[in-house]
């Protein structure tokens, strides 16, 4: 193992090559990026459904469209493959009561009894605790080892509590921002 050195002078270290040394690094390292909390809902033969994840984020603005990492072995991956469609619930602080429940597979039945909930058009559960929520229309699935890549066109966006904090995860960790602070570059 190597040291490199910063910007600021402090020692960075490397990490051997070895394909178990890096995967350990690198989940070390993710767990050090913030990430905001999402509730990703579908409606899959006339029951609501839904999951907690981080790993979502914008592709583009032309068309709209996000992108939702989605485990194989999760019980939403057929869900959403099956229907073409689902909704990226971005959850506010308020709204941390809704993550073990819709994390924990034997607390399903409790899922949406808990909290404050709406049925869109089109019959995505929205949730009123989110800070925005987007309706999509699954556009593409690409396989990534242990997961699916879903790639999901905007069709509908809401905003039920605009102006509350964002729910965080960093560090196995649950955050919140009391105040947002602008730092100019």
């Amino acid at each position: 193992m190597t040291d490199s050195r910063s910007a600021t002078g402090s020692k960075i270290p490397s990490v051997a090559d070895a394909t178990s040394h890096v995967a350990d690094a690198y989940r070390g390292g993710m767990r050090l990026l913030p990430a905001g909390v999402c509730l990703i809902t579908t409606r899959h033969n006339n029951e609501h459904n839904g999951m907690i994840a981080t790993a979502v984020t914008s592709v583009s603005a032309e068309p709209p469209t996000l992108l939702v990492c989605v485990n194989r072995h999760a019980s939403m991956f057929g869900m959403i493959q099956e229907t073409g469609n689902f909704c990226v619930n971005v959850l506010s602080k308020e709204a941390v009561s809704l993550v073990n429940v819709f994390s924990n597979s034997s607390r399903r039945a409790e899922r949406f009894q808990t909290g404050d909930w709406t049925v869109s058009d089109q019959g995505y559960p929205i949730c009123a605790e989110a800070l925005v929520s987007f309706e999509c229309r699954l556009a593409k699935i690409v396989d990534w080892h242990t997961h699916g890549i879903f790639l999901g066109e905007v069709t509908r966006v809401i905003h039920p509590r605009a102006d509350a904090a964002p729910l965080l995860y960093m560090d196995r960790r649950f955050h919140h921002l009391n105040e947002l602070v602008v730092t100019e570059v």
